[in-house]
């Protein structure tokens, strides 16, 4: 049974191939019930210690998912899904990027803060 928030059997069937393996030390959770233990935690953004048991124990997601991502598998991962979208035309690589929401504080915009300017620049301002 799939529950909410996790892989399905297409999903697991394209990323399962990219998990790196570890054939030394003691046995290791399943990687389908971490890995669906890390994307319940991130599509529900609670704390990685509010994770249902179900999924094995917080530190050990914890510990998977820095691994993985420190290795680069979430990247390869993104890339398998972009590649397989975009063989099959369901991804759209337009963007567009619209510079009027991007809010800025006030002093990123170089603005100088009162009683300054000194030496050179105080001579430049008042001239």
């Amino acid at each position: 049974m799939i529950r909410r928030h996790e892989l399905s059997d297409a999903e697991w069937d394209l990323l399962r191939l990219l998990l790196p393996t570890s054939s030394t030390g003691r046995p290791r959770l399943n990687d389908r019930t971490v890995l669906n233990g890390i994307v319940w935690k991130f599509r529900t953004g609670v704390a990685w210690r509010d994770v249902p048991e179900r999924y094995g124990s917080w530190a050990t997601l914890h510990t998977r998912f820095r691994r993985w991502a420190k290795d680069g598998t979430f990247e390869q991962m993104l890339q398998a899904a972009q590649t397989k979208a975009d063989a099959t035309g369901d991804i759209d690589w337009l963007t567009s990027v619209d510079s009027t929401i991007v809010r800025a504080h006030q002093h990123a915009a170089g603005a100088r803060k009162r009683g300054s300017a000194t030496g050179r620049s105080a001579a430049r301002v008042a001239g």
